[in-house]
């Protein structure tokens, strides 16, 4: 199970940090990714890192601002948030692939977590 936490308010050009605890015991076994969507519109890819944490990626527009990172002792993922704007309004869900593989497209994720709400005001 994955339980998503830290959305919340922020003005534009603010910071939120995002975490995704997980359960299981084999957690550094698989790449996690954080995805967003709003209404309408499919998931999109926000980052993924792999299990050892060694290697990350991201989407293009999230470059040089947000940044992935994990805890294996604490089974738990984070995506440091920083220079939000407007448009990233959206639910952001963590997501965990079923290997050690980074991958972009939501339907090669296994588990998902609930979701947290994250509004950026201008």
């Amino acid at each position: 199970q994955l339980q998503a936490s830290g959305g919340g308010l922020v003005q534009a050009g603010g910071s939120l940090r995002l975490s995704c605890a997980a359960s299981g015991r084999t957690f550094s076994s698989y790449a996690m990714g954080w995805f967003q969507q709003t209404p309408g519109k499919e998931r999109a890819f926000v980052a993924a890192i792999r299990g050892s944490g060694d290697v990350t990626k991201y989407a293009d527009s999230v470059k040089g601002r947000f940044t992935i990172s994990r805890d294996n002792a604490m089974n738990t993922v984070y995506l440091q948030m920083n220079s939000l704007r407007p448009e990233e309004t959206a639910v952001y869900y963590c997501a965990a692939r079923g290997d050690d593989y980074i991958r972009t497209w939501h339907g090669q994720y296994v588990y998902w977590g609930q979701g947290t709400l994250v509004t950026v005001s201008s």
